[in-house]
């Protein structure tokens, strides 16, 4: 499994991705799963893979592919350099992934499905970035102001972090520290996410340069991050007061009771 990880704000985009493939506890791989689509100057379109292997992949060549493909006279997939907006690209890469899906869903009949999605950002020409989630049947949601990010994958342990402080006024190396916090509680919970992370931000500004990362087993910054977020959660809960029912003197129900909880 993988956990992919987009944060849209005023100031930009964020895409974070792990690398961790599991065919089983004795069969662990890493495998790049945040992807660069186009980057032609006019156009810079990013996408986080999650689900089967072989169908993201085949996925990611339809869209990357520069020779047209025809099948019965059709043809598989737009480029993504035609596309006049992220909407339009959205679209094409939900052609793809459809078909991709669909491939490997035939190939693996009837015991399973491929159950591939994508996540889907950047930015064309001077229009803000923007972000899509593409389900494995090719239709898609965009982010939106009133919920700031979209994941994929493992999501549930990465999730209550972006929950209490993701915000669409945040600056980028906020937005950025926040999600790599974000990927540190789900490797903390689940072994089947694990670094290296691949990260992209794009700024809103379509004459800042996109910045792209790999954030490696032994990186300082995120060991750092992982440490002191670890010590200050500790000292926080130590903070907190006691619930008033256990402060000294007031009665201990017997074991097997039940005891009235008042403020």
């Amino acid at each position: 499994m993988t956990y992919g990880l987009g944060l849209l704000a005023d100031a930009g985009l964020v895409m974070i991705a792990d690398t961790r493939t599991n065919g089983g506890v004795d069969n662990v791989s890493s495998y790049r799963k945040l992807h660069r689509l186009v980057g032609d100057g006019e156009r810079d379109i990013f996408a986080a893979s999650c689900g089967n292997l072989s169908a993201t992949q085949a996925a990611i060549a339809l869209l990357v592919e520069k020779e047209e493909e025809e099948e019965a006279g059709e043809r598989l997939a737009r480029p993504l350099a035609e596309a006049r907006s992220m909407f339009q690209a959205a679209r094409i890469a939900g052609e793809a992934l459809r078909r991709a899906n669909g491939w490997v869903s035939e190939a693996l009949a009837p015991a399973r499905k491929a159950g591939s999605c994508l996540l889907l950002g950047g930015r064309i020409g001077d229009a803000p970035p923007r972000l899509f989630l593409i389900y494995e049947e090719g239709n898609f949601i965009e982010c939106k102001p009133d919920a700031p990010f979209l994941q994929i994958g493992e999501t549930k342990y990465g999730r209550p972090i972006l929950d209490r402080v993701v915000r669409r006024d945040m600056a980028l190396p906020a937005l950025v520290k926040i999600g790599l916090l974000s990927f540190d509680s789900a490797m903390r919970s689940n072994l089947s996410v694990a670094r290296p992370l691949d990260l992209v931000v794009v700024p809103a500004a379509a004459d800042e340069a996109v910045i792209e990362e790999r954030i490696g087993e032994d990186d300082a910054y995120f060991d750092a991050l992982s440490a002191r977020w670890s010590r200050l959660l500790g000292e926080g809960a130590a903070a907190i007061p006691d619930p008033w029912f256990m402060s000294p003197g007031r009665h201990v129900p017997a074991a097997g009771s039940v005891a009235r909880l008042r403020p």
